[in-house]
């Protein structure tokens, strides 16, 4: 928001200076972007009258002019403009003088032979125009060497302020003009203008289709109007605020904008009548039914859809409600009768239509935020005043449409001073700190426009009844208590530190996460980390109002996002992708939604010799035991006991090559061999491994005393006895099965069995399989002999036997 000072100090009395009327909103919460000081455009050009004017005797498009500055001699002055002529009141820029619109320093110079010592302005050249045909020619009788900035506009200063979501109330003069009061405890002289009181007929009635999205809606019909440029004031006003003039009926509507907040939006009356096909008019607003289109202002023909609130000419769309008019019936050089609208719209239905169309303006900006919903009549009554005061209008008929007269009316917060004190704590006082006392937030809270009423049974504590143009920001006492510390002075609070403090720390649930993080790098995988909105498929979760459709819906599990970023990174000749993923998926359980976190990841190609130099360069293809070893030495360093069970139940997976991760009884994951086909499907390499953990399981086991605090266990120093055993087994008899038993029977003397070869083929009886096993015994204390291991051994070799029916071979 584009403050200008001088228009600031007509609405409230201001004793500060510029740099602390900035550091003052600052505070308030109003950050001053910048201050730009109108006055250096134009720092010591001067009012000169063009005594003499001569043709330049070396240049024929050269005037040398002799020009008047209020000095005892007159100024020798090479001008190149057409319109110069005698006896004519110019902008001078003398020698000396810096411009920074153009960045030139005047000096002393010769232009073809002839001296010239300063220069005559155009309005571009001192930043006021973008182009200029020629000079400045002032009217009127002035005085040669006064400053030439009053009689631009250039005497003022401009805060840019940025203003907050919450505070609509601040996106006009009004609203900063009161804020200002509030902080420096002034009067606000609010702008005022006469009721209209004109009786309403059937030229021009309303019809509100949707009174929730346009709860009130004027429409005045002002006749006589003489269009030509606003007087000086408002143009400087209007350029001030950033906003290009245009004529004196839109420069009016655009003034109000930045006075009130409130935005107005003027229809050629001729125009829309000939929209309508007839001199009586029916205003409406409804939503657009999506077979409709509109040109809108900027010249763009745009389709609506049902999102899009439209003003509507006897059911013809002419205007973007609350966003942008419509092109065939704007205001233009012949205009001389308008239909003034003036309306409050819901802020999310703004929304919606704006952002469906992909279009923002200032009256958006400020729907959508929420505009005062008291003074719209004063806004369009001070509209209306101007017209009439500007170019002749005269006000013929008005018509209201849904107009609440109990709109102001808003429930009381309840505001208690202890939680006052107990929320903001003690504040700077002369005599040392202290607490805010009840004088003084009675006296904040007024200056605000609150109105307070003491509750006789509760001591210090009010009813506070909020003003109407600050319905949306001040809901709870909350916002009240806010109020109250930022009129206060957040500088003003004392600095003082908790008398105990405590460390920081990070979560159980954070902890596992790095250690998980850590861990999968070791192994040499990288953390990829991707979006929870994914594509929407017969599996996922919509969401109901998606920026995007390719972001439509939440992701119920990590392989499918793995499989694409892999599918990505092989297609940019990256080769395979070996990475891993902790992330939050959703899925919905009857009718219920779930959410929880999983640890995924995918393997495949030459992971293990990166070049594969050895190979003479060609790629490895990476087998099932590799990925599962990989997953293994994660699960090592965890310190988890994993056991895999065979399985085949979802179908991304190859049905030979998948298998369920246990942990402690509980499933954890799936881990295995992509499909082929769907390999074949995403032109993936033959061989891709992912696996898919849960992490709460994860969580719980490495959440246990004995792995967050470990206990040293001493390690044996003798040496350990090996043992070989080979078997016929079935081929439904598992691995980890075999594992689990030999180490129940080998007891506290067995310390690891190991799978080294596994055969099928000739010389193997019909359903089964040969497996050989290299078995080691170790003690603590001694050296193991045949006589402590053969036992043992033979123990394994019988429960062997014994529960799965074996054939031994050795």
């Amino acid at each position: 928001m584009r403050v200008s000072l001088n228009w600031l100090q007509e609405l409230v009395d201001i004793d500060l200076t510029t740099e602390e009327l900035g550091k003052l909103l600052t505070i308030a919460g109003f950050e001053v972007e910048a201050i730009e000081d109108l006055s250096k455009q134009a720092d010591g050009v001067v009012i000169g009258k063009v005594i003499k004017r001569d043709r330049h005797p070396n240049a024929d498009k050269l005037s040398v002019c002799t020009v008047d500055i209020g000095q005892a001699e007159p100024l020798n002055i090479v001008c190149g403009a057409a319109n110069v002529c005698e006896n004519i009141f110019v902008p001078v820029a003398t020698v000396g003088t810096y411009l920074p619109a153009v960045n030139l320093k005047l000096k002393p110079t010769k232009l073809r032979g002839a001296p010239s010592a300063g220069m005559i302005c155009s309005l571009s050249e001192l930043g006021l125009e973008k182009d200029s045909a020629g000079i400045h020619i002032f009217t009127g009788d002035l005085q040669p060497g006064a400053d030439v900035r009053p009689l631009l506009g250039l005497d003022d200063v401009i805060l840019d302020l940025a203003t907050t979501a919450n505070r609509a109330d601040a996106l006009s003069m009004v609203g900063i003009a009161r804020e200002v009061a509030a902080l420096t405890d002034k009067e606000v002289r609010l702008p005022v203008a006469e009721e209209v009181t004109v009786s309403s007929s059937d030229s021009l009635s309303l019809e509100i289709a949707d009174k929730l999205a346009c709860p009130a809606y004027i429409g005045t019909i002002v006749e006589g109007l003489k269009i030509a440029p606003s007087p000086n004031w408002l143009q400087w006003r209007l350029q001030a605020a950033g906003v290009r003039p245009i004529n004196n009926i839109v420069d009016i509507t655009n003034y109000i904008l930045l006075e009130w907040g409130q935005p107005l939006h003027a229809f050629d009356l001729e125009r829309l009548q000939a929209i309508a096909g007839g001199d009586n008019l029916t205003i409406g607003v409804r939503f657009a039914t999506g077979e409709e289109s509109l040109k809108t202002l900027d010249g763009q023909d745009r389709t609506l859809n049902t999102q899009n609130l439209v003003i509507t000419a006897n059911n013809v769309p002419v205007a973007l409600a609350g966003v942008m008019g419509g092109e065939e019936t704007e205001v233009y050089g012949q205009t001389e009768n308008i239909v003034l609208e003036a309306a409050l719209f819901d802020p999310v239905a703004i929304r919606r239509s704006s952002r469906s169309q992909g279009l923002r303006s200032e009256a958006s900006t400020r729907y959508e935020r929420g505009v005062n919903q008291v003074e719209l009549v004063m806004a369009c009554n001070r509209a209306i005043a101007l017209f009439a005061e500007l170019a002749g209008g005269k006000v013929v008929n008005q018509s209201f449409a849904n107009f609440r007269p109990d709109i102001t009316k808003r429930p009381s917060i309840l505001l208690r001073l202890s939680r006052i004190h107990s929320l903001l704590g003690q504040v700077v006082k002369g005599e040392g700190p202290g607490d805010i006392e009840t004088q003084e937030v009675e006296t904040i809270l007024t200056a605000l426009g609150c109105k307070l009423e003491t509750i006789v049974d509760q001591p210090n504590t009010w009813k506070v009844t909020v003003p109407p143009y600050r319905y949306r920001d001040l809901e709870r006492e909350i916002d009240l208590i806010e109020e109250v510390a930022r009129l206060y002075g957040y500088d003003r609070f004392c600095d003082t530190l908790p008398e105990k403090t405590e460390p920081g720390y990070l979560s159980p649930e954070y902890l596992t996460r790095n250690k998980l993080r850590a861990s999968f790098r070791g192994v040499g995988l990288t953390e990829l980390v991707q979006y929870s909105l994914v594509k929407p498929v017969a599996e996922e979760i919509t969401l109901a109002n998606p920026l995007f459709a390719e972001y439509s819906a939440l992701r119920t599990n990590l392989v499918s996002g793995l499989i694409d970023a892999y599918v990505y990174n092989q297609s940019q000749g990256n080769g395979g992708l070996n990475g891993f993923e902790i992330g939050h998926v959703f899925w919905k359980d009857g009718a219920d939604f779930q959410e929880g976190d999983r640890v995924a990841g995918i393997m495949g190609g030459d992971f293990a010799t990166e070049g594969g130099w050895t190979r003479s360069g060609k790629p490895a293809t990476m087998t099932w035991y590799e990925a599962k070893g990989v997953l293994d030495g994660v699960f090592a360093v965890l310190g988890l006991n994993i056991t895999y069970r065979a399985e085949s139940e979802d179908v991304r997976f190859h049905p030979g090559r998948t298998a369920s991760l246990w942990l402690e009884g509980k499933r954890l994951g799936v881990f295995g061999q992509l499909h082929p086909q769907l390999c074949q499907e995403r032109d993936l390499l033959d061989a891709v491994y992912v696996f898919e953990l849960a992490f709460e399981n994860l969580h719980n086991a490495l959440n246990r005393e004995q792995i967050t605090t470990p206990k040293f266990k001493s390690y044996s120093t003798y040496p350990a006895s090996q043992r070989d055993l080979a078997f016929f087994a079935p081929l439904d008899l598992s691995v980890a099965e075999i594992t689990k038993i030999m180490t129940k029977a080998g007891g506290k003397l067995l310390d690891k069995v190991e799978l080294f070869d596994e055969y099928k083929g000739k010389g193997v009886p019909e359903g089964q399989r040969s497996l050989a096993f290299n078995i080691v015994y170790k003690a603590s204390d001694r050296t193991l002999t045949d006589q402590d291991v053969d036992p043992v051994h033979q123990e394994v070799r019988d429960t062997l036997v014994k529960k799965f029916e074996v054939s031994l071979r050795s």
